[in-house]
């Protein structure tokens, strides 16, 4: 997968004279200033290329405006910004500016800026010891108000721990952050199951039966494109968990919920369905996983299937919705992205 980052389009050549003692100060500056911003620019697109040609680190932007778009409403130093903040992984969670570099594709003047920014607002802290950045509290703080006044959380959380204790299977819901699966609220039945992931966490979208229930409760216009979306950013991992949404798709209508027997980890089985929300609100999707040695062959559909839909139908009646509301696009993913 890959990302695009919109470049500053770059303007006529002009012939420039040799500054004489007539030239003020200010005037030097703004043409130093604009020699380096066009040489930035330069190295950003070059970095952005490497980045593609090398599949340097994971997908940071959702393909924005180009470099030659007319869309100036698009904030490029503020993506730059947040390209950086969503570099840092549970994996590696100390980062340098050499390594932010490689993985955002940006030049290092550009990285040096932005952590230097980041780290004054309180979103990045500095380890003088390792001369690296991990990410601050203030990315904390930006994301508790938008989990805070999620209410399908606080309806949804004491259908979740009576699912959790009837199956002593992880019980979560996932929303959708561009081409991946976050999960917005877990609830863990005991220590005795290993498949416990934290909010916040993400899942891929194919290659997971919560990613699939997502895509199957999207209206069928959005899933074509983030299917589009996905096929573009990774083709070899996109023909590789097609067949999984494939046959997803042909067994949905059928049973009503996404079946995954180890397809991301092999040892984790999990069952997944989309929860219908008013138009207005962020489509969302319950799941419960267990590791697979518990498991007798059909104990996941015998047992767990029917006390999942039980449960995800009583959350959509909690939230107003009702058993005749339209589910046609549902019924009708279509397994294609297109030609």
């Amino acid at each position: 997968m890959s990302s695009s980052i919109p470049k500053r389009p770059r303007r006529p050549a002009t012939q420039m004279q040799t500054p004489t003692s007539s030239v003020t100060g200010k005037s030097a500056a703004r043409t130093g200033a604009a020699r380096r911003g066009a040489t930035e620019a330069a190295d950003a697109t070059q970095g952005v290329e490497r980045a593609r040609a090398g599949r340097i680190g994971e997908p940071l932007l959702p393909a924005p405006p180009d470099a030659d778009s007319t869309d100036r409403q698009f904030a490029i130093n503020l993506a730059r910004g947040l390209q950086v903040l969503r570099a840092f992984t549970p994996a590696e969670p100390m980062l340098g500016n050499r390594e932010l570099a490689d993985r955002t594709g940006l030049p290092k003047a550009t990285i040096s800026r932005l952590t230097y920014t980041l780290t004054l607002l309180g979103y990045l802290n500095r380890s003088e010891k390792y001369q690296r950045y991990r990410l601050g509290a203030g990315v904390l703080t930006l994301g508790y108000p938008m989990l805070a006044a999620m209410q399908i959380r606080q309806i949804a959380r004491p259908y979740m721990e009576k699912l959790a204790r009837e199956t002593r299977c992880s019980v979560n819901l996932g929303m959708r952050d561009r081409l991946n699966v976050v999960y917005v609220d877990t609830c863990r039945p005991g220590r005795d199951n290993s498949a416990q992931p934290d909010i916040g966490s993400t899942r891929p979208l194919l290659a997971t039966s919560i990613g699939r229930a997502l895509l199957i409760g999207e209206s069928a216009k959005e899933r074509q494109a983030v299917l589009n979306r996905l096929r573009l950013n990774d083709p070899e991992r996109y023909a590789a968990d097609m067949p999984l949404w494939e046959a997803d798709c042909a067994a949905f209508a059928g049973r009503g919920f996404t079946l995954s027997r180890g397809d991301w980890i092999r040892d984790i089985h999990a069952i997944a369905v989309p929860v219908r929300q008013p138009p207005d609100e962020e489509r969302i999707a319950l799941n419960c996983t267990i590791v697979s040695r518990r498991l007798a062959d059909d104990w996941i559909e015998r047992t767990v299937a029917p006390l999942l839909l039980e449960a995800a139908l009583r959350i959509e009646r909690a939230c107003g919705m009702t058993e005749v509301s339209d589910m046609s696009d549902m019924h009708d993913a279509s397994p294609a992205a297109g030609p």
